[in-house]
Protein backbone atom coordinates (compact mmCIF):
# COMPACT_ATOMS: atom_id res chain seq x y z
CA UNK A 1 0.00 0.00 0.00
CA UNK A 2 1.21 3.50 -0.76
CA UNK A 3 2.73 5.41 2.13
CA UNK A 4 1.72 8.76 0.66
CA UNK A 5 -0.07 11.02 3.10
CA UNK A 6 -3.79 11.33 2.45
CA UNK A 7 -5.62 14.49 3.49
CA UNK A 8 -6.76 14.40 7.10
CA UNK A 9 -10.39 15.03 6.20
CA UNK A 10 -10.64 11.87 4.09
CA UNK A 11 -12.62 8.96 5.50
CA UNK A 12 -11.24 6.15 3.33
CA UNK A 13 -8.01 4.80 1.87
CA UNK A 14 -8.64 4.42 -1.85
CA UNK A 15 -5.84 1.93 -2.45
CA UNK A 16 -6.98 -0.27 0.40
CA UNK A 17 -10.54 -0.42 -0.90
CA UNK A 18 -9.46 -1.15 -4.49
CA UNK A 19 -7.19 -3.94 -3.31
CA UNK A 20 -5.72 -6.01 -6.13
CA UNK A 21 -7.24 -3.66 -8.72
CA UNK A 22 -5.48 -0.60 -7.29
CA UNK A 23 -2.35 -0.71 -9.43
CA UNK A 24 -4.19 -1.26 -12.70
CA UNK A 25 -6.55 1.64 -12.02
CA UNK A 26 -4.28 4.13 -10.26
CA UNK A 27 -1.23 3.76 -12.51
CA UNK A 28 -2.84 3.37 -15.96
CA UNK A 29 -1.59 5.75 -18.66
CA UNK A 30 -4.42 6.85 -20.92
CA UNK A 31 -4.42 6.36 -24.70
CA UNK A 32 -5.40 10.00 -25.36
CA UNK A 33 -3.29 12.51 -23.47
CA UNK A 34 -4.88 14.59 -20.71
CA UNK A 35 -3.24 17.62 -22.33
CA UNK A 36 -6.08 17.69 -24.84
CA UNK A 37 -8.79 17.93 -22.16
CA UNK A 38 -10.60 20.73 -20.40
CA UNK A 39 -10.16 19.35 -16.90
CA UNK A 40 -12.22 20.17 -13.81
CA UNK A 41 -10.74 22.67 -11.39
CA UNK A 42 -11.48 25.58 -9.13
CA UNK A 43 -11.29 27.94 -12.14
CA UNK A 44 -13.38 25.78 -14.50
CA UNK A 45 -16.05 28.39 -15.21
CA UNK A 46 -13.53 31.19 -15.84
CA UNK A 47 -11.33 28.92 -17.92
CA UNK A 48 -13.96 27.04 -19.93
CA UNK A 49 -17.45 28.53 -19.81
CA UNK A 50 -16.92 32.28 -19.53
CA UNK A 51 -16.50 32.65 -23.29
CA UNK A 52 -19.69 30.75 -24.13
CA UNK A 53 -23.19 32.04 -24.80
CA UNK A 54 -24.25 31.22 -21.22
CA UNK A 55 -25.64 34.23 -19.40
CA UNK A 56 -24.20 35.64 -16.16
CA UNK A 57 -27.13 34.03 -14.34
CA UNK A 58 -26.27 30.58 -15.72
CA UNK A 59 -22.62 31.04 -14.78
CA UNK A 60 -23.62 32.13 -11.28
CA UNK A 61 -25.80 29.05 -10.84
CA UNK A 62 -23.02 26.84 -12.18
CA UNK A 63 -20.76 28.31 -9.55
CA UNK A 64 -23.35 27.62 -6.85
CA UNK A 65 -23.19 23.92 -7.81
CA UNK A 66 -19.40 23.92 -7.63
CA UNK A 67 -19.32 25.87 -4.38
CA UNK A 68 -21.44 23.57 -2.19
CA UNK A 69 -20.71 20.48 -0.11
CA UNK A 70 -17.49 18.60 0.65
CA UNK A 71 -16.25 19.07 -2.93
CA UNK A 72 -16.77 22.83 -2.84
CA UNK A 73 -14.34 24.75 -5.04
CA UNK A 74 -12.63 21.65 -6.45
CA UNK A 75 -14.39 21.65 -9.82
CA UNK A 76 -15.92 18.25 -9.05
CA UNK A 77 -19.53 17.32 -8.37
CA UNK A 78 -21.20 14.77 -6.11
CA UNK A 79 -24.94 14.77 -6.76
CA UNK A 80 -27.68 12.71 -5.10
CA UNK A 81 -30.33 11.81 -7.72
CA UNK A 82 -33.60 10.27 -6.56
CA UNK A 83 -36.34 9.97 -9.18
CA UNK A 84 -36.60 6.19 -8.97
CA UNK A 85 -40.02 6.45 -7.34
CA UNK A 86 -41.28 7.27 -10.83
CA UNK A 87 -38.69 5.51 -12.98
CA UNK A 88 -38.63 2.17 -11.11
CA UNK A 89 -41.81 2.41 -8.96
CA UNK A 90 -41.83 3.76 -5.42
CA UNK A 91 -42.32 0.40 -3.78
CA UNK A 92 -39.41 -1.22 -5.58
CA UNK A 93 -37.19 1.75 -4.86
CA UNK A 94 -38.02 2.48 -1.22
CA UNK A 95 -38.97 -0.90 0.27
CA UNK A 96 -35.37 -1.34 1.44
CA UNK A 97 -35.65 1.89 3.40
CA UNK A 98 -39.26 3.18 3.69
CA UNK A 99 -38.11 6.48 5.22
CA UNK A 100 -37.45 7.71 1.68
CA UNK A 101 -41.12 7.58 0.74
CA UNK A 102 -40.95 11.01 2.46
CA UNK A 103 -39.05 13.21 0.04
CA UNK A 104 -37.70 15.39 2.84
CA UNK A 105 -35.36 12.57 3.79
CA UNK A 106 -33.93 12.60 0.27
CA UNK A 107 -32.94 16.23 0.74
CA UNK A 108 -31.63 15.54 4.24
CA UNK A 109 -29.43 12.74 2.91
CA UNK A 110 -27.92 15.03 0.29
CA UNK A 111 -27.17 17.65 2.94
CA UNK A 112 -25.80 15.21 5.51
CA UNK A 113 -23.82 13.46 2.77
CA UNK A 114 -22.02 16.64 1.77
CA UNK A 115 -23.35 16.63 -1.80
CA UNK A 116 -23.07 19.55 -4.17
CA UNK A 117 -26.76 19.25 -5.04
CA UNK A 118 -29.87 17.09 -4.87
CA UNK A 119 -31.73 16.06 -8.05
CA UNK A 120 -35.31 14.87 -7.77
CA UNK A 121 -38.85 15.27 -9.03
CA UNK A 122 -41.05 18.34 -9.08
CA UNK A 123 -43.11 16.74 -6.31
CA UNK A 124 -40.22 15.97 -3.98
CA UNK A 125 -38.48 19.31 -4.34
CA UNK A 126 -41.69 21.32 -4.37
CA UNK A 127 -42.90 19.72 -1.15
CA UNK A 128 -39.94 21.11 0.82
CA UNK A 129 -38.71 24.00 -1.34
CA UNK A 130 -39.24 26.81 1.17
CA UNK A 131 -37.40 24.85 3.85
CA UNK A 132 -34.37 23.68 1.85
CA UNK A 133 -33.88 25.46 -1.50
CA UNK A 134 -31.55 27.96 0.18
CA UNK A 135 -29.62 25.21 2.00
CA UNK A 136 -28.58 23.00 -0.91
CA UNK A 137 -28.80 23.54 -4.70
CA UNK A 138 -31.93 21.98 -6.22
CA UNK A 139 -31.98 20.19 -9.60
CA UNK A 140 -35.48 19.42 -10.92
CA UNK A 141 -35.77 16.34 -13.12
CA UNK A 142 -38.36 17.50 -15.65
CA UNK A 143 -39.17 14.26 -17.52
CA UNK A 144 -39.53 10.61 -16.57
CA UNK A 145 -40.37 7.17 -17.87
CA UNK A 146 -43.83 6.57 -16.40
CA UNK A 147 -43.76 2.96 -15.26
CA UNK A 148 -47.41 2.07 -14.62
CA UNK A 149 -48.92 1.68 -18.09
CA UNK A 150 -49.59 -1.96 -18.98
CA UNK A 151 -47.65 -3.35 -20.66
CA UNK A 152 -44.73 -1.25 -19.48
CA UNK A 153 -43.46 1.23 -22.03
CA UNK A 154 -40.20 3.14 -22.21
CA UNK A 155 -40.67 6.77 -23.11
CA UNK A 156 -39.55 9.95 -21.37
CA UNK A 157 -42.45 12.39 -20.98
CA UNK A 158 -42.58 15.85 -19.42
CA UNK A 159 -43.92 16.02 -15.86
CA UNK A 160 -43.83 19.81 -15.54
CA UNK A 161 -42.33 22.92 -17.04
CA UNK A 162 -39.23 25.03 -16.64
CA UNK A 163 -41.02 27.90 -14.93
CA UNK A 164 -42.07 25.55 -12.11
CA UNK A 165 -38.45 24.61 -11.54
CA UNK A 166 -37.42 28.25 -11.49
CA UNK A 167 -40.18 29.23 -9.07
CA UNK A 168 -39.19 26.55 -6.55
CA UNK A 169 -35.65 27.88 -6.48
CA UNK A 170 -33.85 25.35 -8.65
CA UNK A 171 -30.39 26.27 -9.92
CA UNK A 172 -30.53 23.55 -12.59
CA UNK A 173 -32.84 21.22 -14.46
CA UNK A 174 -32.19 17.67 -15.56
CA UNK A 175 -33.79 15.62 -18.31
CA UNK A 176 -33.38 12.22 -19.97
CA UNK A 177 -33.35 11.38 -23.65
CA UNK A 178 -33.55 7.74 -24.72
CA UNK A 179 -31.20 8.02 -27.69
CA UNK A 180 -31.71 5.27 -30.25
CA UNK A 181 -35.37 4.76 -29.34
CA UNK A 182 -38.27 5.37 -31.74
CA UNK A 183 -39.32 8.29 -29.49
CA UNK A 184 -35.91 9.95 -29.41
CA UNK A 185 -36.70 12.49 -32.13
CA UNK A 186 -39.60 13.93 -30.15
CA UNK A 187 -37.58 13.84 -26.93
CA UNK A 188 -34.66 15.71 -28.53
CA UNK A 189 -37.02 18.48 -29.64
CA UNK A 190 -38.79 18.68 -26.26
CA UNK A 191 -35.61 18.72 -24.20
CA UNK A 192 -33.81 21.14 -26.51
CA UNK A 193 -36.69 23.61 -26.17
CA UNK A 194 -36.81 23.10 -22.41
CA UNK A 195 -33.05 23.65 -22.05
CA UNK A 196 -33.31 26.90 -24.02
CA UNK A 197 -35.99 28.10 -21.59
CA UNK A 198 -33.85 27.02 -18.64
CA UNK A 199 -30.86 28.96 -19.93
CA UNK A 200 -33.07 31.99 -20.53
CA UNK A 201 -34.04 31.86 -16.84
CA UNK A 202 -30.44 31.37 -15.73
CA UNK A 203 -30.52 27.68 -14.87
CA UNK A 204 -27.90 25.03 -15.61
CA UNK A 205 -28.88 22.09 -17.84
CA UNK A 206 -27.98 18.44 -17.13
CA UNK A 207 -28.81 15.66 -19.59
CA UNK A 208 -29.11 11.97 -18.81
CA UNK A 209 -27.84 10.65 -22.19
CA UNK A 210 -29.19 7.11 -22.04
CA UNK A 211 -29.54 4.58 -24.84
CA UNK A 212 -32.73 2.57 -25.28
CA UNK A 213 -33.37 0.05 -28.02
CA UNK A 214 -33.74 -3.74 -27.74
CA UNK A 215 -31.62 -4.07 -30.88
CA UNK A 216 -28.63 -2.82 -28.87
CA UNK A 217 -28.41 -6.26 -27.25
CA UNK A 218 -26.55 -8.50 -29.69
CA UNK A 219 -25.58 -12.14 -29.11
CA UNK A 220 -25.70 -11.78 -25.36
CA UNK A 221 -23.76 -8.50 -25.18
CA UNK A 222 -25.50 -5.33 -24.04
CA UNK A 223 -24.24 -2.43 -26.13
CA UNK A 224 -26.36 0.08 -24.24
CA UNK A 225 -23.16 0.46 -22.20
CA UNK A 226 -20.69 0.44 -25.09
CA UNK A 227 -18.19 3.27 -25.19
CA UNK A 228 -18.84 4.13 -28.84
CA UNK A 229 -22.64 4.31 -28.70
CA UNK A 230 -22.87 5.98 -25.29
CA UNK A 231 -20.25 8.53 -26.34
CA UNK A 232 -22.23 9.44 -29.44
CA UNK A 233 -25.23 9.97 -27.16
CA UNK A 234 -23.02 12.35 -25.16
CA UNK A 235 -22.12 14.19 -28.35
CA UNK A 236 -25.78 14.64 -29.20
CA UNK A 237 -26.38 15.88 -25.66
CA UNK A 238 -23.78 18.63 -25.82
CA UNK A 239 -25.14 19.53 -29.25
CA UNK A 240 -28.39 20.69 -27.63
CA UNK A 241 -26.31 22.67 -25.10
CA UNK A 242 -26.42 20.46 -22.07
CA UNK A 243 -23.91 21.96 -19.63
CA UNK A 244 -23.32 18.65 -17.85
CA UNK A 245 -23.74 15.12 -19.22
CA UNK A 246 -24.81 12.17 -17.09
CA UNK A 247 -23.85 8.83 -18.58
CA UNK A 248 -23.55 5.22 -17.49
CA UNK A 249 -20.02 3.93 -17.07
CA UNK A 250 -18.98 2.09 -20.28
CA UNK A 251 -18.55 -1.65 -19.93
CA UNK A 252 -17.64 -2.68 -23.48
CA UNK A 253 -17.04 -1.24 -26.95
CA UNK A 254 -17.83 -1.93 -30.58
CA UNK A 255 -21.56 -1.28 -30.62
CA UNK A 256 -21.43 0.18 -34.13
CA UNK A 257 -19.59 -2.86 -35.46
CA UNK A 258 -22.00 -5.28 -33.80
CA UNK A 259 -25.08 -3.52 -35.17
CA UNK A 260 -23.78 -2.66 -38.64
CA UNK A 261 -24.30 -5.52 -41.08
CA UNK A 262 -24.57 -5.74 -44.85
CA UNK A 263 -28.21 -6.64 -44.51
CA UNK A 264 -28.89 -3.85 -42.01
CA UNK A 265 -26.47 -0.90 -42.29
CA UNK A 266 -26.25 1.17 -39.10
CA UNK A 267 -24.53 4.42 -38.24
CA UNK A 268 -21.04 5.53 -39.19
CA UNK A 269 -17.71 4.63 -37.62
CA UNK A 270 -13.98 4.77 -38.25
CA UNK A 271 -11.63 1.96 -37.22
CA UNK A 272 -9.40 4.56 -35.55
CA UNK A 273 -12.15 5.04 -32.96
CA UNK A 274 -11.19 1.62 -31.65
CA UNK A 275 -7.42 1.72 -32.23
CA UNK A 276 -6.10 5.27 -31.87
CA UNK A 277 -8.52 6.64 -29.27
CA UNK A 278 -9.24 3.77 -26.86
CA UNK A 279 -8.07 0.49 -25.42
CA UNK A 280 -10.22 -1.96 -23.52
CA UNK A 281 -9.14 -0.39 -20.21
CA UNK A 282 -12.11 1.17 -18.36
CA UNK A 283 -10.32 4.53 -17.99
CA UNK A 284 -9.77 4.74 -21.76
CA UNK A 285 -13.38 3.78 -22.44
CA UNK A 286 -14.54 6.51 -20.08
CA UNK A 287 -12.10 9.01 -21.55
CA UNK A 288 -13.71 8.46 -24.94
CA UNK A 289 -16.98 9.56 -23.32
CA UNK A 290 -15.19 12.70 -22.11
CA UNK A 291 -13.80 13.38 -25.60
CA UNK A 292 -17.35 13.39 -26.93
CA UNK A 293 -18.33 16.03 -24.36
CA UNK A 294 -16.27 18.57 -26.31
CA UNK A 295 -13.08 17.30 -24.66
CA UNK A 296 -14.57 17.99 -21.24
CA UNK A 297 -16.01 21.45 -21.88
CA UNK A 298 -19.30 19.91 -20.78
CA UNK A 299 -18.61 17.96 -17.59
CA UNK A 300 -19.12 14.20 -17.61
CA UNK A 301 -20.69 12.75 -14.49
CA UNK A 302 -21.10 8.99 -14.45
CA UNK A 303 -23.91 7.19 -12.66
CA UNK A 304 -23.26 5.06 -9.62
CA UNK A 305 -25.55 2.22 -10.66
CA UNK A 306 -27.78 -0.08 -8.65
CA UNK A 307 -27.14 -1.08 -5.06
CA UNK A 308 -25.43 -4.45 -4.64
CA UNK A 309 -23.26 -6.56 -2.37
CA UNK A 310 -20.04 -4.56 -2.80
CA UNK A 311 -21.30 -0.98 -2.92
CA UNK A 312 -18.27 0.66 -1.31
CA UNK A 313 -15.83 -1.01 -3.68
CA UNK A 314 -18.04 -0.39 -6.72
CA UNK A 315 -18.63 3.27 -5.84
CA UNK A 316 -14.94 3.98 -5.23
CA UNK A 317 -13.87 2.15 -8.39
CA UNK A 318 -16.40 4.06 -10.50
CA UNK A 319 -15.26 7.38 -9.03
CA UNK A 320 -11.60 6.55 -9.68
CA UNK A 321 -12.33 5.68 -13.31
CA UNK A 322 -14.34 8.86 -13.83
CA UNK A 323 -11.77 11.12 -12.19
CA UNK A 324 -8.73 9.59 -13.88
CA UNK A 325 -10.55 9.71 -17.25
CA UNK A 326 -11.09 13.46 -16.86
CA UNK A 327 -14.72 13.38 -15.72
CA UNK A 328 -16.38 15.84 -13.38
CA UNK A 329 -17.85 13.56 -10.73
CA UNK A 330 -20.42 11.00 -9.81
CA UNK A 331 -24.19 11.06 -9.49
CA UNK A 332 -25.13 8.18 -7.20
CA UNK A 333 -28.56 7.45 -5.74
CA UNK A 334 -29.56 3.86 -5.00
CA UNK A 335 -26.23 2.99 -3.41
CA UNK A 336 -26.98 5.72 -0.85
CA UNK A 337 -30.72 5.98 -0.26
CA UNK A 338 -31.37 2.23 -0.11
CA UNK A 339 -29.37 2.16 3.11
CA UNK A 340 -29.69 3.77 6.52
CA UNK A 341 -28.94 7.48 6.64
CA UNK A 342 -25.58 6.77 8.32
CA UNK A 343 -24.52 4.16 5.77
CA UNK A 344 -25.79 6.26 2.88
CA UNK A 345 -23.73 9.22 4.06
CA UNK A 346 -20.67 6.95 4.30
CA UNK A 347 -21.05 5.87 0.66
CA UNK A 348 -21.43 9.46 -0.53
CA UNK A 349 -18.40 10.56 1.51
CA UNK A 350 -16.34 7.69 0.10
CA UNK A 351 -17.14 8.82 -3.44
CA UNK A 352 -16.20 12.40 -2.56
CA UNK A 353 -12.94 11.24 -0.99
CA UNK A 354 -11.76 9.97 -4.37
CA UNK A 355 -12.05 13.48 -5.79
CA UNK A 356 -10.43 15.02 -2.70
CA UNK A 357 -7.52 12.58 -2.72
CA UNK A 358 -4.58 14.19 -4.50
CA UNK A 359 -3.01 10.76 -4.96
CA UNK A 360 -5.78 9.90 -7.44
CA UNK A 361 -4.50 11.79 -10.46
CA UNK A 362 -5.68 12.37 -14.03
CA UNK A 363 -4.42 9.55 -16.27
Amino acid sequence: MSTAVIESNLTIDVEEILGKEAQGLLEHQAKVSKEHLHLPGVDFIDRVWVGSDRSPNVLRNMQSLFAHGRLANTGYLSILPVDQGVEHSAGASFAKNPAYFDGENIVKLAIEGGCNAVASTFGVLGSVARKYAHKIPFIAKINHNEFLTYPNKFDQIMFGNIRQAFDMGCVAVGATIYFGSPESGRQIIEVSEAFKQAHDLGMVTILWCYLRNPAFKVNGTDYHVSADLSSQANHLGVTIEADIIKQKMPENNGGYNALNTKESPYGKNDKRMYTDLVTDHPIDLCRYQVLNCYMGRAGLINSGGASGENDLFDAVKTAVINKRAGGMGLISGRKAFQKSMKDGVAILNAIQDVYLDKNVTIA
